[in-house]
């Protein structure tokens, strides 16, 4: 079999973030540049047109719904301090907002396309407000319609245009819902729950008197609701069962509903005809590619939708779904009872590059459970090699970041690439992780920390029960919350690992929550434990402050720029376990943030990761 190199499995192209425009065009970012820009295609797998030219990474775009221009974001250096530019369909750019201390965070175009709303940290660092900015104006114009004292975000505009309504965080894992009327500027509370709740991908009903969401009120898993929305009372649609529903869009015109349900971090799609408020009338979706899928955006006449997917041997593309040809397949569907008419209503879009490297090359995981140290089942994703050699093969056990996320299913160049080179790959959902349950989320919350990292533990003892890993060569990498995982790992189980990659991690979780963004430290705290009331044990689980029990050689990765885990928490470990005679490679970017976005950087980064593995295991 044909080995490639590093950067040609770190230059497979992604596709996502879509947008339908009016004049039927679709707008989505690729990275062929290296970092993700604004491209445009009129017609499926046609040649793509650039449309933005920068050296920083687009975090999203968006197409208004009345005229052929777009709305994207970017930040600087991976600050996220993101501000917002229009796209004009002459190509001419236009910043909107011009105020680079500040973070903008997008709420959506108004139905006529004459204003966009947003919410920023323009008046106080640590709190957002509420715009509504008309489309034309520029730098410091926006009106500010609402003054927050939290986490502000907007959840969408009203079908009329009369109001706004905003999710407030607390925490990842609870929010509240209001409505804000822009005439009387009078807010309207709907949600005051006694306990953590979330309420997430809210999205306004047609009639404009109700909110369609998930939400996990009174449920240990999220379920799609509809709120009233005068009132907030709840009344639940579709149950999960033991999974979540995890994400919701709607089109009002034409009172189409499309809903995903996260089954052990694979999903599923289901779409929908709004019948009554409280009415579904199922539309049979045919099989979308990949295994993860999400990003659904329908076009202004809801014709049809587009989407992002991705799986473990199918690097991520945009697909369209013709809404009007399901319709026509599910009628020929049911006098038939001829399931196969809605194959052709899904068409891919995109063709993002494997970079030569042929996709059946690639290769998909196991769906696999250990039991942990208190009896639990914990879900994993182990992915083989396709030679290994007598002993086993090495192991890199991959720790997710969050600790509110879920490793799933996707496609990740590295890890083929370590794949090909003949590593077997771990990924855990380690207590704490999402995607299993309330209950399951809150079992690492602050006291319990170190619950987690004995998960990883019970996965050691997995994995060395195997004949086909060599238990000598296992490999602790991990970012953000798993670059700890790593430290952690390494503190609690030191004789176990043959290196440490932290990648972005928290070393001291006092000097992090001191340092990190003032406008998320309120919500870190909710689950991590207080400055003010939890210092003591803080201190006690900081890695930076039981270094000397690291064995194991550590690469330490970071990015100077990084709001959340600021870079002196590398600083701080690689020091320590460097003075502890630990064999320490540190490597810091100046123009990164929380991860290495830039391919060049990609590049030198994980080439060096490399080549540190290769010397070390």
């Amino acid at each position: 079999m044909t080995a490639y190199d590093l950067e040609r499995y770190l230059t497979v192209r992604r596709a996502y973030g879509a947008s339908l425009g009016p004049d039927g065009r679709l707008a989505f970012l690729l990275d062929t540049t290296g970092v993700p820009q604004v491209w445009t295609l009129d017609e499926p797998q046609g040649w793509p047109t650039q449309r933005t030219f920068y050296d920083e990474s687009v975090s999203f775009a968006t197409f208004s719904p009345t005229r052929p221009e777009l709305v994207f974001g970017m930040d600087e250096g991976g600050n996220e301090r993101m501000q917002l530019f229009r796209l004009d369909a002459d190509g001419a750019i236009t910043p909107l907002t011009a105020l680079p201390e500040a973070k903008h965070r997008w709420g959506g175009w108004s139905s006529d396309g004459d204003q966009f709303a947003f919410a920023s940290n323009r008046r106080d660092e640590a709190e957002f407000d509420v715009y509504v900015q008309d489309r034309d104006a520029t730098g410091d114009a926006a009106e500010r319609v609402f003054e927050g004292d939290g986490w502000f975000s907007v959840a969408g505009w009203s079908p009329d245009d009369d109001a706004l309504v905003l999710s407030e965080a607390h925490s990842s894992f609870d929010q509240d819902l209001s409505v804000l009327d822009l005439d009387t500027r009078e807010r309207r509370q709907l949600t005051d729950d006694d306990e953590p709740v979330r309420y997430r991908s809210v999205q306004w009903g047609p009639d404009g008197e109700s909110l369609y969401l998930v939400t996990d009120r009174d449920s240990d898993t999220l379920y799609l609701a509809r709120m009233d929305a005068e009132t907030g009372e709840l009344e639940r649609l579709r149950d999960g069962g033991e999974w979540n529903i995890d994400g919701v869009a709607l089109d009002e015109d034409n009172r189409l509903l499309v809903y995903s349900r996260n089954v052990d971090g694979y999903t599923e799609l289901a779409l929908a005809d709004l019948v009554g408020p409280a009415e579904l009338d199922p539309i049979p979706l045919p099989d979308i590619p990949g295994t993860v899928a999400g990003g659904v955006s329908f076009s202004p006449d809801g014709d049809r939708l587009a989407l992002s997917s991705s799986g473990r041997s199918l690097n991520t593309n945009v697909s369209v779904v013709d809404v009007a040809a399901l319709r026509e397949a599910d009628g020929v569907s049911e006098a038939t009872d001829n399931e196969s008419e809605s194959a052709g209503a899904v068409t891919r879009w995109t063709d993002a590059a494997t970079a030569g490297i042929p996709r059946e090359t690639f290769l998909e995981p196991d769906l696999v459970h250990y039991e942990t140290f208190d009896g639990r089942e914990i879900p994993a994703y182990f992915t083989q090699p396709t030679e290994m050699p007598p002993e086993g093969s090495p192991v890199i056990v991959d720790i997710h970041g969050g600790p509110e996320s879920q490793r799933r299913p996707s496609f990740s160049g590295l890890t083929q690439y370590f794949l090909s080179r003949g590593y077997a790959v771990f990924e855990p959902n380690v207590r704490g992780s999402s995607g299993y349950g309330k209950t399951y989320t809150h079992l690492d919350d602050v006291e319990k920390r170190l619950d987690s990292v004995r998960d990883i533990g019970a996965a050691l003892d997995w994995l060395e029960a195997r004949s086909d890993v060599d238990t000598g060569r296992i490999v602790a990498k991990g970012g953000s919350y798993g670059g700890f995982m790593v430290l952690a790992s390494l503190i609690e189980f030191p004789e176990r690992w043959a290196a440490g990659v932290d990648v972005v991690g928290i070393a001291n979780f006092v000097t992090f929550l001191e340092n990190t963004g003032s406008w998320r430290r309120e919500l870190r705290e909710a689950e991590y434990g207080s400055l003010a009331e939890d210092r003591e044990f803080l201190e006690e689980i900081s890695p930076i402050n039981n270094a000397d029990r690291i064995e194991a050689p550590l690469f330490v990765l970071h990015g100077a720029n990084d709001p959340r885990v600021p870079v002196g928490e590398a600083e701080q470990i690689a020091e320590e376990a460097r003075e502890q005679g630990v064999p320490v490679e540190k490597l810091i970017f100046e123009d990164e943030g929380h991860g290495i976005s830039k391919l060049e950087n990609q590049i030198e980064a994980y080439s060096a990761v490399v080549e540190f593995l290769d010397e070390h295991v």
